[in-house]
């Protein structure tokens, strides 16, 4: 992470050969600000890409090179807050991050894929998502490609006879696994309505057809984001169908979507439900988009806070399923979701705040997504809608452009809410498990004028218990009560009057789900 220096801004400059299988001259200037005195040594992460040559305002610089850095030796040690730029050049064939292949029609195609940590197989940098800063992308590539990239297009003009350079400008800071480049023969496309920003679809030609129906949902989830959070961050929003190892990669203005996206394509034309696609297209796609607010603008200070991005745009996607398609698909949506952690978790008993996981890819999983996202559900219940909308909003604009952790996530939520959610916090986040709740209940006659409904709640789970509160429905002849239980320990007893003629038939735990659990229920 950031520590004796940080990146300001980037200027990445590269020219592909003509089949995309190399990059022949790249270029990159790292401006940098030293954070600490005395600092005498550079080190950016870079991978196998062989060097031409490192300089320090124009004259050579000397470096070397070990697995997976690249230690630029600066004059002289540098004093605090001293800003000057290192320019590294270098060419080949990156071993990872810049995927150099064919598209799913068998053209060249190159497309930059980095998460967590491959950027520095290709760009020069401090791959940490701490380490944001501008970048500015100079692309020559042959005539017949298109060439898209974070930031809004600055130009585009002949290099020679057979090439065009392409220049891009993200302004806004961007963590560096964001930084993508994009180069195909792409057919592009826009929406038919104008969207809040700029909006622009690259797919392979063989989808162009399909487009504007499979990225239906865009306009629509950037709208919904744009009213619920903030105005959307950058300067356009490209969405391109290309080579990532995942399902969608949610790259600042620039989003990667795998090739196979609209496979589905075939039987959604019948389908009657909202922009007439497969819910699992609309749910990625809106999943992606809420990403540019949660993991690229508001960007995850440590890799323990992830679901500060996964879980974000988890639950986010849900949110705009229950505006679009209504309450019924919500909850049948956080319902798959409880159910995959559900299964996860049986192998795998971790928190979600994960500080022992080194592999970063194994912190793609259903706690910093699934579980993630009902952490969010459980605190806007808990909360009340106002106050839990009023606190991501004044959480993202605290952090906007920059990186935030679960405990400013949580100081906003409190000072929104005026609830202490210590508790809350360190039993969800940084606690394991969830809730197993054995619910039973029987009746007690008094004076031949009613009774008392006793119910019992234990909780079965490994662990502490879970003190949140928690809603029953009483069924009876007369109609359905509600009450609340109040959970003090994991187990709970209490006791609820009824009258003779109102004999209660039936007790359901928690009726809204609005609770991440399971449950066991019976009379006794």
């Amino acid at each position: 992470m950031v520590d004796g220096w940080r990146p300001t801004g980037f200027d990445v400059q590269l020219t592909f050969n003509e089949s995309l299988t190399e990059i022949t001259k790249a270029r990159t200037e790292i401006s940098i600000q030293i954070l600490k005195e005395n600092l005498s040594t550079i080190d950016l992460d870079f991978g196998e890409m062989p060097v031409d040559a490192v300089t320090i305002a124009g004259q050579p610089a000397q470096f070397t090179r070990s697995p997976g850095l690249l230690t630029v030796q600066l004059p002289a040690a540098q004093p605090k807050d001293i800003r000057f730029a290192i320019v590294v050049e270098y060419h080949g064939k990156p071993k990872d991050g810049l995927v150099l292949g064919p598209d799913k029609d068998g053209r060249p195609s190159a497309t930059g894929d980095n998460w967590p940590n491959r950027v520095h197989q290709w760009i020069p940098c401090l791959d940490h998502p701490s380490a944001k800063a501008p970048v500015r992308f100079t692309v020559t590539a042959p005539r017949r490609d298109l060439v898209v990239a974070n930031g809004s297009l600055g130009g585009v003009r002949d290099a020679s006879a057979t090439e065009r350079t392409w220049t891009y400008n993200e302004a806004v800071p961007i963590p560096a696994y964001c930084m993508v480049v994009g180069v195909a023969e792409y057919a592009r496309s826009e929406p038919a309505q104008a969207a809040l920003t700029p909006l622009w679809y690259y797919v392979p030609q063989s989808d162009a057809s399909f487009a504007a129906q499979g990225f239906g949902p865009a306009g629509p989830a950037i709208k919904f984001y744009s009213d619920t959070i903030a105005p959307y961050p950058y300067e356009k929003l490209a969405l391109i169908i290309g080579a990532t190892r995942f399902g969608g990669m949610e790259n600042s203005s620039a989003i990667v979507f795998a090739s196979g996206l609209f496979n589905q394509r075939g039987g959604a034309q019948n389908m009657s439900r909202a922009f007439n696609i497969r819910e699992g297209i609309e749910d990625v796609v809106a999943h992606e988009i809420a990403h540019q607010w949660f993991g690229d603008s508001v960007t995850e200070s440590t890799w323990s806070d992830l679901w500060l991005s996964e879980g974000f745009a988890t639950y986010f996607a849900g949110l705009f399923v229950e505006r679009h398609d209504g309450e019924d698909a919500f909850r049948a949506y956080m319902k798959r979701a409880a159910a995959t952690y559900f299964n996860f978790e049986k192998q795998n008993l971790r928190p979600i705040h994960d500080t022992e996981t080194e592999d970063l890819f194994q912190l793609l999983n259903p706690n910093n997504y699934q579980k993630g996202a009902w952490v969010l559900h459980m605190l806007r219940s808990q909360l009340g809608n106002d106050a839990f909308f009023r606190g991501l909003r004044a959480y993202y604009v605290a952090h906007q452009s920059g990186n935030a952790s679960t405990e400013d996530l949580r100081a906003a939520l409190e000072k929104a809410s005026r609830r202490d959610l210590k508790q809350f916090f360190a039993r969800w986040i940084y606690g394991t498990g969830h809730p197993q709740y054995d619910l039973s209940w029987g009746t007690a006659e008094y004076s031949g004028a009613g009774g008392s409904l006793v119910i019992t709640l234990k909780q079965t789970q490994p662990g502490d218990a879970f003190l949140d509160p928690i809603q029953i429905e009483i069924v009876s002849p007369k109609g359905i009560q509600r009450r609340w239980i109040m959970p003090k320990s994991k187990v709970n007893t209490d006791s609820f009057p009824f009258k003779a003629d109102d004999v209660p038939t039936a007790v359901r735990l928690d009726p809204n789900d609005l609770l991440l659990k399971e449950v066991t229920s019976r009379p006794q």
